[in-house]
């Protein structure tokens, strides 16, 4: 397999992680619980069993990983910092040793020369936050604003590049309505609620990062998905298509560029709500202007209209008349469908949705890896993947996409949320009996094609 597509200089080559998935440590240090910590040892929520508790360790191996990252010659590094590390109590008291770890990973990260991405959200609210109402009271807003003026004061000046949410669909949507994802919760309108108060505390974090670090480049990361109807469709089926649309893009999209909702979502969901957890000024402060936008896409999205008494997709507000169609083949082992040209469209839509710059801050396939007798993982299906999909950015940025770099998902092996241990979406293997780390033969092809970019 070979790939000889080339990028434009400067292009950026990094790769991404989250603070629950990699970091262990869950009780050390002041660190107190978060959301995830609690979900995941609710009897069924997690496969297995599994916990974040050990992880992969790299709270304590980080000066290790950092030269693993080096080893593969990676510009950049996206993380995120886990709020209750350095907000034991949400808010108020300041946990010291827990600022101290980012700030070392930071300066370890410059000293080999590797730019620091800093996302502070991905998804692991402190528990004692979720006790005071979470994501479904306006208050959480000025919580993470207290937060991102924290984090982006004492690491602005060493760092640029900052990400207010990682995929805030997830927090949201996926969390307080179909319950996959802490905390857990069931309610379709709940979903609506949060994505909202996510957005808010998205736009008035924007300004205190601005604030604490001036230069700072803020982005919020989005996972926007490629929603396709039936080749043949009618109006019904089109009709379907832009309710999923707009509960899986717009919705986000439209408020944070252009300081609306998008068409036909207040009508679609007004059986739900009144739309009244949107406040006066709500929308100026969400749209908050953006230096880029980051944009995590895996697979396309498939939908059709429900026909004749079919159940549609109640669980997601507005989409009670929508039906999920399975992905088609090749899938990757999380039964996603593997689409290059899915990834394309998303990313030509996002640029003109956006007008911003734009970083893929994460892209990538789970694959069933196991370990040789050579003492290697071979991962052909991973490569191709790679393969296809930075074939996808390079015709989007020939057809007028600004994309300014790629974070390859994930540095390491994890804790794959819902799915526990039983995932592997690392370019390096993670043994989680005794932690050692073995590049994968698509770390190494990563790594040939940095190299052959410069």
């Amino acid at each position: 397999m070979t790939f000889d597509r080339s990028f434009p200089d400067g292009f950026i080559w990094g790769t991404a992680t989250a603070s629950y998935q990699i970091e262990g440590a869950v009780a050390e240090d002041g660190r107190t619980p978060s959301i995830w910590d609690t979900f995941s040892r609710t009897p069924g929520k997690v496969f297995g069993g599994d916990t974040g508790d050990i992880a992969c360790d790299h709270y304590h191996r980080m000066p290790e990983d950092v030269a693993l990252m080096r080893s593969l010659g990676v510009d950049a590094y996206r993380f995120s910092v886990s709020w209750s590390r350095v907000l034991p109590d949400g808010t108020g008291r300041v946990n010291q040793q827990g600022l101290d770890f980012y700030s070392r990973l930071v300066d370890t990260l410059l000293d080999n020369g590797i730019r620091p991405f800093v996302t502070l959200y991905h998804w692991d609210l402190p528990q004692v936050l979720d006790d005071r109402g979470g994501w479904l009271t306006r208050e959480v807003a000025d919580w993470f604003t207290e937060y991102a003026s924290l984090v982006s004061g004492a690491l602005g000046d060493r760092v640029r590049n900052w990400t207010t949410l990682n995929e805030p669909w997830c927090s949201s949507f996926l969390s307080y309505s179909l319950g996959h994802h802490a905390p857990g919760h069931t309610d379709p309108l709940e979903g609506l609620v949060a994505a909202h108060h996510l957005l808010l505390a998205h736009g008035r974090g924007v300004r205190a990062i601005r604030d604490s670090a001036p230069g700072a480049e803020v982005s919020i990361t989005l996972n926007p998905t490629q929603v396709y109807g039936p080749e043949d469709g009618d109006e019904a089926d089109a009709d379907a298509v832009r309710r999923a649309d707009n509960i899986y893009n717009g919705v986000f999209f439209s408020p944070l560029f252009a300081g609306r909702y998008p068409d036909g979502f207040h009508d679609d969901t007004a059986h739900l709500s009144d739309h009244s957890y949107i406040g006066d000024g709500d929308l100026v402060e969400i749209s908050t202007p953006l230096d880029n936008l980051g944009v995590n896409n895996y697979f396309p999205t498939r939908v059709r209209a429900a026909r004749d008494g079919e159940r549609g997709t109640p669980e997601l507000a507005g989409m009670e008349r929508v039906v999920g169609v399975e992905p088609r083949p090749p899938h990757t082992d999380m039964g996603w469908e593997v689409l290059p040209r899915g990834h394309y469209d998303i990313l030509i839509r996002s640029a003109k949705e956006s007008g911003l710059p734009i970083y893929i801050t994460e892209n990538g396939s789970a694959w069933p890896d196991v370990v040789s007798p050579d003492g290697r993982v071979h991962d052909p299906d991973r490569i191709a993947y790679l393969h296809g999909h930075l074939d996808a950015v390079a015709d989007a940025i020939e057809d007028g996409a600004d994309i300014r770099g790629y974070f390859a998902w994930s540095l390491l092996d994890n804790f794959e949320w819902a799915y526990g241990y039983s995932k592997r979406f690392g370019i390096v293997y993670v043994d989680y009996a005794t932690q050692e780390r073995i590049v994968k033969d698509s770390g190494w092809e990563y790594a040939r094609i940095i190299r052959e970019q410069r």
